[in-house]
């Protein structure tokens, strides 16, 4: 019994594990094209994964499995915002699939897995757990781009996504080697203990870092490492590109912390530098480009892109304030995400994407209330009072001028200004131009009261943003080992 209450920080993967198993087989005997009772399984795990991950949650920063997984509030934290993230990618994703019958239950057991993987991540305190939660991860995604196989787009976008992952994984792998060289050591903490010590070979540990920023810029779609972003975000059907683009993002997140932050503090005058290059050249690559797009989808690659930019520029300024900010910034950016793509989705119908601008035109007169929300969104992600992506913003401009970054926070308000454009000509294109069609908007029950609930969201947590981002402020302060 002693044994079994030091797995309790890893009940919630356990059940996970179990359940998507149990789910691959009963989906065998689930022949109805809508696949209601496994769709119904799998929001039935995520909730016990909720609960679970709730009630087996202990104050303090426990460590398992030899310090190689960590429970803390951050990691519960992130756990249930991607348990919620997942949950409603698949209520806006069902309708959408199943018309192009790509609901299947490989969809929803890769979804599940990708989601462990997420979970490892966040959790993981040694460089091989983080590196088996990654690459969990980034196969169930890469398998789920290619679930489209008549599609030649689908497919082109399943293999740079997989060869230019593999280079990424490569890299991070071969940074982590070094550190290991230069540490020996694989543990997180025991990372940052060995560095405080000194360790003989220091240039060893310089490549090694590099290389490590870089697979991580990759993991986020920083530039230079943002190839793939637009080619995947276009190519993938869009209720793939909202797996890639909304929950992995706490994970990589959490990664960036739990080596930057947790393991190589002690080297923080050097990472800091590459972070400030990587979130200048973000803001700038994703923005400006982002204003010659005339596909949504590759759009909102490159607006991902720049947010990322933002993420690193909270990460960037350091202590409790930036990266509560960037945690913040990282929740909030997932609802903005889940809203847009789950727009295209509720537009689009059988034998027609509506992921191209001009598809939004007249929206008002077609449908006022998704007009509506849509601006919100759009608004939000412009960063535009009084939604959440304005104060997500404004915490990590905040954070970046406390901490000395007031150049870069200069440069980011200008990029935001430049980004404004794109954004606001959707809203332009909603109610000021007419509709190219007149064919009625048919949506789902749920999904219609989910996305009023996405859109209304985002517009309370830029009134009422304090609870969030105080828990956010909670979490890092109580989980990461601050020096």
């Amino acid at each position: 019994m002693s044994y079994l209450s030091t797995l309790t920080p890893a009940y919630a993967e356990i059940f996970l594990l179990v359940m998507t198993s149990l789910i691959l087989i009963a989906d065998l005997f689930v022949t109805h094209p809508s696949k209601t009772p496994t769709y119904l399984l799998v929001q039935f795990t995520l909730l016990g994964c909720a609960l679970i991950t709730v009630f087996t949650h202990e104050p303090g920063v426990i460590y398992i499995f030899n310090n190689q997984f960590v429970d803390d509030l951050m990691s519960d934290v992130l756990k249930l915002v991607s348990y919620l993230a997942i949950s409603m990618a698949l209520v806006y994703s069902r309708r959408y699939l199943i018309l192009r019958e790509l609901f299947t239950g490989e969809f929803m057991v890769l979804t599940l897995f990708a989601l462990l993987g997420m979970m490892v991540m966040i959790s993981a305190s040694h460089f091989i757990t983080l590196y088996i939660g990654l690459e969990l991860l980034s196969l169930s995604l890469y398998a789920m781009v290619a679930l489209q196989r008549d599609s030649a787009i689908a497919s082109e976008s399943a293999m740079k996504y997989f060869i230019l992952g593999a280079l990424a994984s490569g890299l991070l792998l071969y940074g982590m080697s070094m550190l290991y060289g230069a540490t020996s050591t694989l543990e997180v903490t025991g990372i940052a203990d060995a560095i405080r010590q000194g360790v003989d070979n220091k240039s060893l540990l310089a490549f090694g870092l590099v290389f490590v920023v870089a697979g991580l810029a990759f993991k986020l779609g920083a530039v230079p490492f943002h190839m793939w972003v637009p080619d995947v975000y276009h190519g993938a059907p869009t209720a793939m590109t909202m797996m890639i683009g909304s929950a992995p993002k706490l994970a990589a997140f959490a990664f960036v912390m739990r080596i930057l932050v947790d393991g190589l503090q002690p080297l923080v005058v050097q990472w800091s530098g590459m972070l400030a290059i990587l979130a200048i050249l973000s803001m700038a690559v994703g923005n400006i480009t982002a204003i010659a797009q005339t596909n949504l989808k590759r759009m909102l690659a490159y607006s991902t892109i720049a947010h990322m930019g933002f993420l690193l520029l909270g990460i960037l300024s350091g202590g409790i304030d930036g990266y509560s900010s960037a945690m913040f910034y990282a929740v909030i950016y997932v609802l903005m995400s889940l809203g847009g793509f789950g727009m295209i989705m509720l537009l689009s119908r059988e034998g027609f994407e509506a992921d191209m601008l001009n598809d939004f035109k007249g929206l008002n007169q077609r449908s006022p209330w998704l007009a509506f929300i849509m601006l919100i969104l759009m608004f939000s992600m412009a960063g535009v009072p009084p939604t959440a992506g304005f104060y997500a913003k404004l915490s990590v401009l905040q954070a970046a001028v406390g901490a000395g970054y007031t150049p870069l926070a200069v440069i980011a308000v200008l990029f935001s200004l430049i980004g404004a454009f794109y954004y606001l000509r959707i809203v332009k294109l909603m109610y000021f131009d007419a509709p190219e069609t007149h064919v009625p908007i048919s949506i789902q029950p749920d999904s219609g009261l989910l996305i009023s609930i996405n859109g209304l969201a985002v517009l309370v947590l830029g009134i009422l943003p304090g609870t969030l981002i105080s828990v956010c402020a909670v979490a890092v302060q109580k989980s990461l080992m601050l020096y």
